[in-house]
């Protein structure tokens, strides 16, 4: 990534030093140039060993990350989208910092609320015109 966002948090640009990155060779079509040049990137993240993200982050990105994570607590990314090295470690290094901008938002606490009183009067009323309708569905009764 060449420049952090304005929002980024300070962190961020500290996390972009603990990245490892291998080239190995990528799948799919592509011919011999598939088969003799090491197109694809495999990034790696240290999520539990980082000290510059803060705990409640790693936390977060772990259940982001999901089976992306090694046992270790490494996340770790495959990039063999694109048919350069270059492209796809920037790929790659994107997907991570997305990642890591997703663990950084605080989910909000839910406030539990209590119901109006006309949200539990148009309830009742709604369920008091649905039996009267479900009502007159039956055989008739002796009044009738």
């Amino acid at each position: 990534m060449d420049t952090p966002r304005k929002r980024d948090p300070w962190w961020l640009a500290a996390a972009e030093g603990e990245i490892s990155e291998k080239a190995a060779r990528a799948s799919g079509p592509g011919g011999q140039h598939v088969n003799k040049t090491s197109t694809a990137i495999e990034l790696r993240f240290d999520v539990r060993g980082s000290p510059s993200v803060p705990e409640d982050v790693k936390a977060r990105l772990e259940t982001l990350a999901g089976s992306r994570l090694t046992l270790d607590g490494v996340l770790v990314l495959f990039a063999q989208e694109h048919r350069s090295q270059e492209m796809n470690r920037q790929a790659a290094r994107e997907r991570l910092m997305d990642l890591l901008r997703q663990a950084a938002v605080r989910p909000r606490t839910r406030r539990p609320t209590r119901p109006t009183l006309a949200s539990k009067l148009k309830r009742l009323d709604g369920k008091t015109r649905r039996a009267g309708v479900k009502g007159l569905r039956g055989r008739p009764g002796h009044e009738d």
